[in-house]
């Protein structure tokens, strides 16, 4: 019976792999990955020569046939995202529940790891014992109705930003009353923290604009 391996990857510094991970890695027979380039970098620095593939949001159906016939002949094969837990916001979930369901023999384990929501809450120092994660917002269409949801609810909410809406997303929170707190850069050298009223955190990243790239998770609350 072949296995997929759902491992999670290091969401920034590459010495956060778990050492069941590095073997799970070297042992599979292909690892199926976002960008195989990222990946790459990542199987240097720990000295694994693997047979690698991509596998993407935008991967056509034929690619999700390949894997499964693959499963299928006995191959073990692993799936990594760019950074983090596949799954995770992320397309890895599609592939799992495709494989449940085209190949219920195929046993399907989890190589936990790096996840930037937890990482996140870990440090945050915020009351966060129960939570609603929403993962990237929207772009456009349900942005506002979900702005308008967590201000009005008691339960913090925890998501992803892009460095191109942040600013927006502190104007759309501002004058709520909430507590916004936002980690920037997790285990990346530029790692930050800030933590205020929408308007106290919009305006730390104005007076430093430099501050206003990388990877931002957000944390919402009363």
């Amino acid at each position: 019976m072949a296995t997929l391996y759902i491992v999670a990857t290091p969401i920034g510094n590459l010495e956060d792999i778990t050492l069941r991970a590095l073997r799970i890695l070297k042992e599979v027979s292909v690892i199926f990955c976002e960008d195989t380039r990222t990946t790459r970098v990542l199987l240097d620095r720990h000295g694994i020569q693997a047979h690698m593939e991509s596998f993407h949001a935008q991967s056509p159906l034929s690619k999700m046939d390949h894997i499964v016939e693959l499963l299928e002949t006995g191959k073990d094969l692993a799936l990594v995202s760019d950074a983090g837990t596949p799954g995770i916001s992320d397309p890895g979930m599609l592939l799992v529940s495709e494989v449940r369901k085209r190949s219920p023999e195929t046993s399907i384990i989890a190589i936990p790891g790096p996840s930037a929501l937890t990482a996140a809450v870990s440090i945050a120092g915020k009351p966060l014992h129960e939570f609603v994660f929403l993962g990237f917002l929207p772009h456009k269409k349900g942005r506002q109705t979900l702005f308008t949801e967590m201000i009005a609810s008691e339960r913090p909410y925890i998501f992803y930003e892009s460095p191109h809406r942040i600013e927006k997303t502190l104007e759309s929170l501002a004058g709520s009353g909430k507590v916004v707190t936002i980690l920037r850069e997790l285990t990346k050298i530029h790692e930050s923290y800030v933590s205020g009223t929408a308007e106290e955190v919009l305006k730390a990243f104005r007076d430093n604009p430099e501050t206003i790239r990388g990877e931002f998770v957000v944390i919402v609350n009363n």
